[in-house]
């Protein structure tokens, strides 16, 4: 049997986005309350009876969510342009060598906006 799980995090940070046109409003430093959702894939454990325990996602999350909560964005070396897509594969180029199995990471920058990033 295969499953997926899913850990989610708040980050509330500022951000601009220098790469817009002239006069878009993302262009202007503005904040977000950032969902940022850790999923990994692969076989559910026969003695375990997960796929993975969610404190070692955790682990390897918490300390990067710590890094960029209550920040600007672009500040942080690697975040230059922090659109929702480069922050999703900023996080996934440094949770995949601590997470086997890492399936997605997806950041939402509002209840109705959504990026997933499932590697290259």
């Amino acid at each position: 049997m295969k499953a997926e799980v899913t850990r989610a995090y708040r980050i509330d940070a500022a951000h601009r986005l220098p790469g817009v046109p002239e006069g878009h409003k993302c262009g202007r430093m503005h904040g977000h309350g950032f969902r940022v959702e850790v999923t990994v894939a692969g076989p559910v454990g026969k003695r375990s009876g997960w796929v993975l325990d969610f404190a070692e996602i955790d682990r390897a999350a918490k300390p990067l969510v710590d890094a960029l909560d209550h920040r600007t964005l672009n500040d942080v070396e690697g975040l230059e342009n922090p659109t929702s897509e480069l922050l999703a594969k900023w996080l996934w180029d440094r949770l995949a060598k601590a997470l086997p199995g890492l399936a997605e990471v997806a950041v939402s920058e509002s209840p109705d906006s959504r990026c997933a990033y499932r590697g290259d």
